[in-house]
This record gives structure tokens, sequence and C-alpha cells, in this order.
């Protein structure tokens, strides 16, 4: 997005984080005119927005229903595990290879700010978790593998919020982000690739069983 407006970055954005937090309803229409007023945004930074989210796979244009946010289909749920599990793995390996001081210091920040917040404030909770896998994608050092590793987890992160009223099971990911941190600090590749593994897959099985039960 390096050449990209920077209102047009910024509306992007914006409009992501409301279609992934369910804000922007899935299958509701986009009326690029009503998000220019409420965003704060001319309307051309909007629909340049809205192409970008095209590829986003969030939001689809239909000749003849117009713009609207993209549908969830909770069976996507498995097809976005089995990616992202081997893309985070490889992440955690890379960063447990890469990693630097400045790094491991960014990380062990973000799991303690993590510990601070109340499990019931699960909205904050997934923002620090979005940072902490971005934070270990930037120590893996592969730019196109941040790239790849932030589309998956948008798309994911929609299905999450559908369960989110659900999900009492946060703590225990905060355990399992103390031991991949220490792995990665005692340059463990093969141990953090097991454990981003097997806390992803954990954390997908568990929003499935949830979102079996709605």
């Amino acid at each position: 997005m390096e050449l990209i407006g920077v209102d047009t970055q910024r509306a992007y954005s914006q409009i992501r984080e409301m279609i992934i937090t369910l804000k922007l309803q899935p299958g509701s229409m986009v009326n690029a005119q009503a998000l220019s007023s409420r965003l704060h945004f001319g309307t051309a930074a909007i629909n340049e927005a809205l192409k970008l989210l095209v590829i986003d796979n969030l939001v689809e244009i239909s000749k003849h229903h117009g713009v609207y946010v993209s549908r969830i289909n909770p069976e996507d749920l498995k097809y976005l595990s089995e990616v992202r599990v081997l893309l985070e793995a490889y992440s955690a390996r890379l960063a447990a290879e890469r990693a630097t001081q400045d790094d491991l210091t960014i990380l062990e920040s973000l799991i303690e700010e993590q510990k601070d917040i109340p499990e019931e404030d699960k909205q904050a909770w997934f923002g620090i978790d979005h940072k902490l896998h971005q934070a270990i994608a930037t120590a893996a050092g592969n730019h196109y593998l941040i790239r790849s590793l932030e589309y998956y987890f948008g798309l994911s992160q929609r299905l999450w919020y559908f369960a989110l009223p659900k999900i009492d099971f946060l703590s225990e990911a905060v355990q399992e982000h103390a031991a991949l941190l220490e792995s990665i600090r005692s340059k463990q590749p093969d141990r953090a690739e097991e454990i981003m593994a097997s806390h992803v897959k954990k954390f997908y099985n568990k929003v499935h069983e949830l979102l079996e039960e709605k």
C-alpha cells in the first residue's frame, strides 16, 4: 500500500476494522457517501479503500446489488486454520532463529500487557493478540510472510467475533504465549514451531465448537 494515498490508507484501515469487528454486518450494503460522512474522508478515498477490501475478500461488488460486506461462511474456519497453522508455525520458527533483542523486548511488553487485561474485555485482548502475532512475524524478518499472515488473520477475526460472547479460554492462551516467547528467546526453532502450531490449531478447534453451538 506504499503508493496509495494517505487518506485511502486510513479509510481502508478503519473500514477493515469495522468489517472485522462486525460493526459492518456480513451481507450489509455499503454506502460510500454514508461512510464518507461517518469517517470524514472524501468519497474518492472511500471508493479506493473499498477496492482494496475487495482484494481482501472482505467486500464484494455486484452489478445488480451494489457494494456489500462479504458474507461469512463458518466452513471457511477449517480452511483458514489449515493455512494459518502452517504460516504462523513457520513464522515462529523464523522468529526463534532471527529475533533481535528489540524484538524480544516488544514481545515481552505485549505479553505483560495482555496479562493485565481482564478476561471479560475480549476485544482489547484480541487487539493485543493481533499485535503479538504481528511482532512475531516482524521478528521472522520476511515481509511477504507478514503480508500473508495479516490477510488471513483479518479473515479469521471476523469468524472469531461471531463466537466472542462465548469465548472463555483466553487465560490459557496467555500462558501459551509466554511459553512461545521463551522458546524464541532461547532460540529453539523446533519448539517455537511446535508451540505455535498447537496454539493456533487449539484456538481454531475451540472457536469451531462454539460456532457449532450457535
